[in-house]
């Protein structure tokens, strides 16, 4: 075995390692919510971002303050409020005396981006220009102040809440930002025995104590292991099948999808979908991505990049409709992928 190969499989042990480690740790404090967990940890162990939606009340903020507490990197929370500034959270350049010199001048104050882990707390609840204020950082690692770009910390993770239910006050966030994040998760209510044990565990004097699993340097490993999974071109074509479906009135889109949506998804999706799915064949023990992984992931991937139309909503379809039917209807057999005409007009494209 090669050095090269050995340091791989070291490196794909420490995920499976890491990965049990921070369920363990983690159940300490939540109770059940797994799927929501794992897409948290595939979004860690991809590189991306993450967006939680909810009804108050169902841990959305304590899951990633947890999350953050099983890594030993830096953590910010910032709680989105209507008076929010942009420079609130990157940082402003502050006038100050240099007590050698007696001259003025600048001086940089870094904002609570500059954290290696930023819980974005009710993040609809701030004006547009400050969530834009999001996007280089969450895109580019950086931030711009004045004509100064500062680098931001690796690795950097935005993990963002909003509640669903709450209208007044709030302020939706853009296509873009949304796009920004790899998944957008539904936080659902627990089960009957769950809240069950949520109702023992949080009305005790017990406290949880959590122990740090992975560091900066590991979790940075782990991305780079992720990225080296290979994908077949199959599963690459059947991403790319279901991703082309969305986008309104291009070849080979099926009619119901003309009928329902607005506007698909782009390129994104396509790339999240494949990196979600290399993290997910690692964490279920494989070394290879599949189609179960990219139907697993469809839903967190699509459901914020695909826009229901006046007509859908009036139905009662939502964008998780949608997406269950392109699964559905989309064959995930090589041979019966390359060979429907409808999806061989998407190919051809």
């Amino acid at each position: 075995m090669s050095d090269t190969a050995e340091v791989s499989r070291e490196s794909i042990d420490l995920l499976h390692h890491a990965h049990e480690q921070l369920r363990e740790q983690i159940s300490k404090v939540i109770v059940g919510q797994s799927d929501v967990i794992d897409q948290l940890l595939i979004a860690l162990f991809s590189r991306g971002h993450c967006l939680l939606e909810g009804v108050p009340g169902l841990a959305k903020t304590l899951m990633i303050s947890t999350v953050s507490r099983c890594l030993s990197m830096s953590f910010s929370r910032i709680q989105f409020t209507p008076d929010l500034m942009p420079a609130d959270i990157t940082g402003t350049d502050v006038l100050q005396e240099n007590r050698d010199t007696g001259q003025r001048e600048f001086r940089f104050i870094p904002g609570p981006l500059f954290h290696n882990v930023v819980l974005a707390d009710e993040i609809n609840r701030t004006p547009p220009k400050t969530q834009a204020a999001l996007l280089e950082a969450m895109q580019e690692r950086q931030v711009t102040v004045g004509q100064t770009i500062h680098k931001l910390a690796v690795p950097f993770f935005v993990l963002a809440t909003q509640n669903p239910i709450e209208q007044e006050g709030t302020y939706s966030l853009p296509e873009a930002q949304q796009d920004r994040f790899m998944f957008k998760v539904f936080v659902r209510y627990p089960t009957f025995e769950e809240e069950r044990q949520i109702a023992r565990q949080t009305t005790s004097t017990d406290e949880a104590e959590i122990q740090p699993v992975l560091s900066a340097e590991q979790v940075l490993e782990v991305q780079q292991v992720v990225r080296q999974v290979p994908v077949s071109d199959h599963v690459i074509n059947y991403a790319l099948a279901l991703v082309r479906q969305t986008r309104v009135g291009e070849p080979g889109t099926p009619e119901w999808i003309n009928e329902w949506l607005g506007w698909g998804a782009g390129p994104r999706a396509m790339q999240n979908l494949l990196l979600g799915g290399k993290a997910r064949a690692l964490l279920m023990g494989r070394t290879h991505v599949s189609t179960e992984d990219i139907q697993a992931l469809a839903a967190p991937v699509l459901r914020h990049r695909i826009t229901p139309n006046f007509t859908a909503e009036s139905e009662g379809v939502t964008s998780d409709t949608v997406i269950e039917r392109l699964i559905a209807e989309t064959p995930d057999k090589e041979s019966e992928l390359t060979s429907d005409p409808r999806l061989g007009k998407i190919f051809a494209a």
